[in-house]
């Protein structure tokens, strides 16, 4: 069953994280922990039994409790399905544009991209000295592709 545990908003990820580390080190009889960003406040920890998912919360840091009633997977399917991937796809070498953040309006020349992390390492274009910034991709949008200058 799927237990649903009520975190401190903005602390899921790390919280996540958290329990993972505890259910292995423990040796508690979980077999999912999941956060969804839409979702802001409450993790998903799938167990066989309730006291698992207690002993997994107890004293940890940001958990307010957890929800006694278990929920069927069905009920979670449409909240993961909900979340999509970002529809940019920047490759090495892109032309992209910044639309946030201090350097916004400038342009940079993608170096290094980390999916895991949803971010990019850019260059940036218009300044003497070229300085790598890495920033989350959707502070960036697509300038030109790196083929399209040849």
């Amino acid at each position: 069953m799927i237990y649903t545990i009520r975190v401190t908003s903005g602390q899921e990820k790390i919280l996540a994280e958290i329990l993972l580390k505890k259910a292995r080190a423990e040796k508690l009889n979980i077999y999912s922990i999941i956060y969804i960003e839409a979702v802001k406040g409450y993790i998903f920890v799938e167990s066989d039994d309730e006291n698992t998912v207690v002993k997994l919360i107890q004293k940890v840091k940001h958990v307010k409790g957890f929800l006694k009633r278990a929920i069927a997977p069905k009920e979670i399917e449409d909240l993961i399905k909900a979340v999509k991937k970002p529809a940019l796809t920047v490759e090495m070498g892109d032309m992209i544009e910044m639309v946030s953040g201090p350097f916004k309006g400038e342009k940079a020349k993608v170096t290094k991209i980390d999916e895991a992390k949803d971010e990019v390492t850019v260059e940036l274009m218009e300044v003497a000295v070229p300085i790598p910034v890495t920033v989350k991709t959707k502070m960036i949008k697509l300038f030109q592709k790196s083929g399209a200058n040849e």
